[in-house]
């Protein structure tokens, strides 16, 4: 006995995914919302650091460079991000890039 199955939207939601660009549309959006909450981290870790630092230069230094380098990671997902869609509106790819 042999079973056909059909895969569909309504029973394989990744079926909705048709293309490049939707994917991007679900993907892109998931990972600036996880840079941004580890962004947040970061900074409240640094902060806490700094924070507990208390007479220590040392652990105030590393609580300073925690901040600082969670701000250019944020920098730099943002950047990235900003590029791309400057590229696809260049290049004529908007179906590409989330909206």
């Amino acid at each position: 006995m042999v079973y056909a199955l059909t895969i569909n939207e309504g029973s394989f939601a990744p079926a909705k995914l048709s293309s490049i660009g939707q994917l991007m549309n679900v993907v892109l959006p998931l990972m600036m919302t996880a840079a941004a909450l580890i962004f947040l981290v970061m900074l409240l870790l640094g902060a806490f650091r700094i924070l507990r630092g208390g007479d220590n230069p040392e652990a105030i230094k590393k609580g300073y460079a925690t901040v600082v380098w969670s701000a250019i990671g944020l920098g730099i997902v943002v950047a990235s991000f900003v590029v791309v869609r400057l590229l696809g509106s260049l290049l004529g790819i908007q179906n590409i890039i989330p909206q």
